[in-house]
């Protein structure tokens, strides 16, 4: 059946690859041999050999080092991508702050004027007061000093009723 068939293709298919596998590590093999009794024989081609296998593994450490070095380099810059965000973040908290600040010193500044506004307020309203109760006083002095008989008249029993109270 169709499925039989597609078990037996995929086999078959492994099998080829795991051939082809054995077929390229013999090979290695084959090659490795060839090479070590072509560099006992200590002639030209065996020197020529040799100094391409040095300068191989010459290549092979430096791809190594270049490839550490670029693995230190992407350490780095993360690490500084990371300080850099962190920087960001305590830059946006001052920037906060002094915002808060900022607010903060508007708002005592205006209380300030405020209180300043209040006390002058209240310092005039001293002096009036200050400058009412002289009046009253005068005023009584008047009334009292001119020998009327202010508690018969109703008008100027009023008035002076109304210099006792106090201001206040």
């Amino acid at each position: 059946s169709f499925s039989a068939t597609q078990g037996l293709e995929r086999e078959m298919e492994e099998i080829k690859v795991s051939f082809q596998n054995k077929t390229l590590a013999l090979q290695r093999i084959q090659l490795m041999v060839a090479l070590r009794n072509k560099v006992k024989q200590n002639d030209n081609d065996s020197r020529l050999i040799m100094e391409t296998m040095k300068h191989i593994v010459m290549l092979s450490k430096a791809v190594v080092e270049c490839q550490q070095q670029a693995r230190e380099k992407e350490q780095k810059l993360m690490d500084i991508k990371r300080k850099r965000l962190s920087l960001k973040k305590a830059g946006r908290q001052k920037l906060l702050q002094i915002h808060t600040m900022m607010k903060k010193q508007r708002e005592e500044k205006t209380s300030m004027k405020v209180s300043e506004m209040l006390e002058k307020i209240r310092n005039n309203l001293e002096k009036e007061r200050e400058m009412t109760t002289v009046i009253q006083n005068v005023f009584q002095s008047i009334i009292i000093g001119s020998r009327v008989n202010w508690a018969e008249d109703p008008s100027l029993k009023a008035i002076v009723l109304q210099l006792e109270k106090n201001v206040y």
